[in-house]
């Protein structure tokens, strides 16, 4: 828990500040607000961290979406047929050429340099209509069981998806993931486990597939969607149902769909995907806006993650063991509850509300959390959405 405040609130130095409440007043807002009975020390709380397996931590990634389920919050989410869209995508959150343990990749340069790094694969049920992403449990991309072999972001897709089923057996999903993944062996992985998809295509990876869709529209097979948007932009749709992924004797059959905005002479956007739900003019255009979204696995998970206050790329601690791999999962679980005060608590919304910029906000929960007793989170909100009139004498 001492961890996981952490990263609730953006700030490794919370634990001394706590400390140093607790010894002028007797208490602390660890204590008050998250019932933390005694505030470790860093080298403490890191040599308890390491040792502990990551797995331990992952049955609350799917106690929270089912308590969201349950408060008729995740039904806002359903793309298509009553299934949710969960976008994947790999990122490296550490990287050092001399602390590293055993699960470390190591990539090696041309002059002999060893370079250590951290990957993780991970999973957000995301809308194209909606800001708010929520993650489900990680897949980390590390060495393990003493092989030599490298681990990989496929070999992680396989994996997550098995973890993903587990966790949420009655779950209907829609996977939506970069090109890497269009491939045989991953579609075989998704079908396996009851998944949908709408994977990106690109020409270069999928030559023969693009020769057949050109063949069949040539011949009059293929159907066409046009809109004209009220900026005078074309938004151009292209669809084959029923076509060969690869050109191998056992290929999947795929359904294939394209589509370009053209402003003026100039195509400004096009891109294209495989999806095994079959494709026709009422749904076409919302198997795009699920294609396009995968972005928000990017913009709205990774980036914020790293460049929005979380620091998953700072070295909270390394450790021999899980330590790296479990402050991770912590400062996503963090991110994960911002995201659900975002989308259904009203105190929450009300108190950032008042606030121009994120980080003006948490800025402001970081010094008031800091220096004033609060019985409970509650209380802070309110005292930052209403605070009392104080002037120093």
């Amino acid at each position: 828990m001492s961890g996981f405040v952490m990263m609730f609130f953006q700030d490794p130095s919370v634990l001394c500040f706590q400390r140093r409440l607790q010894e002028t007043t007797q208490r602390n807002n660890l204590s008050t607000v998250f019932g933390i009975k005694s505030i470790p020390k860093d080298t403490q709380m890191r040599d308890v961290l390491d040792p502990i397996p990551t797995e331990e931590l992952e049955d609350i990634f799917p106690a929270f979406l089912n308590n969201l389920q349950r408060g008729q919050q995740l039904s806002q989410y359903r793309l298509l047929l009553g299934k949710y869209l969960v976008a994947i995508d790999g990122s490296e959150y550490f990287s050092s050429d001399k602390i590293n343990c055993p699960q470390c990749l190591k990539t090696e340069s041309a002059k002999g340099d060893i370079r250590y790094h951290h990957q993780i694969l991970q999973a957000v049920i995301i809308h194209p209509d909606l800001r708010q992403v929520l993650p489900l449990l990680p897949e980390p991309i590390q060495n393990s069981d003493g092989t030599d072999k490298q681990d990989c972001e496929m070999n992680a897709g396989k994996r997550i998806l098995k973890k993903i089923r587990k966790a949420h057996p009655k779950l209907r999903i829609i996977i939506t993931a970069d090109d890497l993944y269009s491939k045989q062996p991953f579609i075989d992985a998704l079908k396996n486990e009851d998944m949908s998809f709408i994977l990106t295509a690109k020409p270069s990876d999928h030559k023969i597939l693009f020769e057949w869709v050109e063949e069949l529209t040539a011949m009059g097979g293929g159907n066409h969607l046009e809109v004209m948007d009220m900026k005078g932009r074309r938004h151009k749709y292209h669809w084959v149902n029923d076509v060969p992924l690869n050109g191998t004797k056992n290929a999947e059959q795929v359904n294939f769909f394209q589509y370009w905005i053209i402003d003026g002479e100039k195509t400004t956007y096009h891109n294209s995907w495989v999806t095994d739900l079959a494709v026709d003019r009422n749904n076409v255009i919302m198997l795009v806006r699920g294609g396009r979204a995968r972005w928000k696995i990017e913009n709205e998970t990774f980036n914020t993650l790293k460049n929005q206050g979380y620091h998953i790329e700072h070295n909270y601690g390394h450790g021999k063991q899980h330590l790296s791999m479990n402050f991770f999962v912590l400062n996503l679980l963090a991110f994960y509850i911002h995201q659900i005060l975002e989308l259904c608590d009203l105190a929450y919304q009300r108190c950032r509300g008042k606030f121009s910029s994120r980080k003006e906000f948490w800025n402001q929960l970081r010094c008031t959390f800091r220096i004033i007793l609060f019985r409970d989170y509650y209380q802070l909100l309110d005292y930052i959405f209403d605070p009392p009139t104080i002037r120093a004498p």
